[in-house]
């Protein structure tokens, strides 16, 4: 099985209400919510806020259970760091005591910004995510709550980017786990790239292009991380706008999480029942206030389908305050997608593993 990590960017309670009920429906053990650092910002969800719109959804839908909230890509801003690297480094610590703080018992650190991979060696292009990612997992340990083991991530190959190998690991953990010391438990997944955008790329007329997925460079990855480093294996990221029949190849390859966004996103906005009139508006602002963003040649299509996400912080309240016949709509097409891709990751009828 391949655990899903569901990033709710907006309308965040009723979007969990609807994997609750597709979690419930499917007899569902593992599953998580997540946000990244990066959507803390532009949706305007603090971390104590979006715990409670997922508790808020479990109550509401009588789900049984423990529900796990992960903070996704708590990422160093290479730019940032490379002007104050201190400065950078509290700004993450400041986060996850946040996160912590609010029940966000999953953290993955994401320092593969940081990987020069301009130097010569394997262990010189990761020193520098070594000495974060370190550096970060003793400070998650030293404030996680008593009785609790928080579940850390890490990451060697920034989504976009190069195709991670596994020398990449073996030269992560290498210089990675002698900086913890013996008695500092360190991370239990490791995020990689192998060919995913987070988003997709955007063709002109705004349609997704096809990606390629390097499936057997993603199950060595998985299986050294378990067998060499007793990690539970590789994550994907950037997966939710893959074509379906993608999704069974992640179980088949011992991936143990694959992270999901952008589809669940589209799916509202795209949606018959989310309001045409809203959208308008939505697409005037984006179009206006996002306009430095465009790249040369880019069409509105393209500009429109990158920025969209922001608008859930934009239009917090207007999202909030949809039609109540609009947001059970809407819900309704999210519980179907869920079950779908629940069925696909092999997690359905697996409620009896988590306790």
């Amino acid at each position: 099985m391949t655990v899903p990590a569901i990033n709710i960017r907006g309308v965040t309670y009723h979007v969990a209400r609807a994997v609750f009920l597709a979690a419930m429906k499917n007899a569902v053990g593992p599953f998580i919510f997540e946000i990244a650092r990066s959507e803390i910002g532009y949706t305007g969800q603090r971390p104590a806020e979006y715990t409670a719109c997922i508790l808020a959804a479990a109550v509401k839908e009588d789900f049984r259970g423990p529900v796990f909230i992960q903070g996704d890509h708590f990422q160093v801003n290479s730019g940032k760091y490379k002007l104050d690297p201190e400065k950078e480094l509290n700004t993450i610590k400041e986060l996850i005591q946040e996160a912590v703080d609010a029940g966000f018992y999953n953290i993955d650190i994401d320092a593969s910004t940081i990987v020069d991979l301009d130097k010569q060696s394997l262990e010189e292009q990761q020193e520098l995510n070594c000495q974060v990612t370190a550096f970060m997992t003793r400070f998650i340990r030293s404030i996680q709550p008593e009785g609790t083991t928080i579940s850390i991530g890490g990451e060697i190959g920034e989504v976009g980017g190069k195709n991670s190998t596994v020398e990449d690991l073996r030269a992560f953990m290498s210089g990675y786990l002698p900086l913890l010391g013996p008695d500092i438990k360190g991370i239990s997944k490791i995020s990689v790239q192998t060919g995913t955008t987070h988003g997709g790329v955007v063709l002109p007329d705004g349609s997704i292009a096809s990606v390629k997925i390097d499936f057997d460079t993603l199950r060595e990855l998985s299986r050294v991380a378990r067998e060499e480093y007793g990690m539970g294996g590789a994550v994907q990221h950037g997966a939710s706008t893959l074509p379906d029949e993608a999704f069974d190849k992640f179980p088949e390859t011992g991936t143990i999480e694959v992270h999901l966004a952008t589809g669940f996103q589209n799916i509202i906005y795209d949606s018959p029942y989310f309001p045409q009139e809203l959208l308008k508006d939505i697409n005037r602002h984006l179009l206006e206030k996002y306009a430095d963003e465009r790249k040369q040649g880019e069409t509105d299509e393209q500009l429109l389908y990158k920025t969209r996400k922001k608008a859930f912080g934009d239009f917090k309240e207007e999202m909030w305050s949809l039609p109540e016949d609009d947001l059970k709509r809407l819900r309704d097409a999210l519980e179907e997608r869920f079950s779908f891709i629940f069925k696909k990751l092999n997690v359905d009828n697996t409620a009896e593993l988590v306790v």
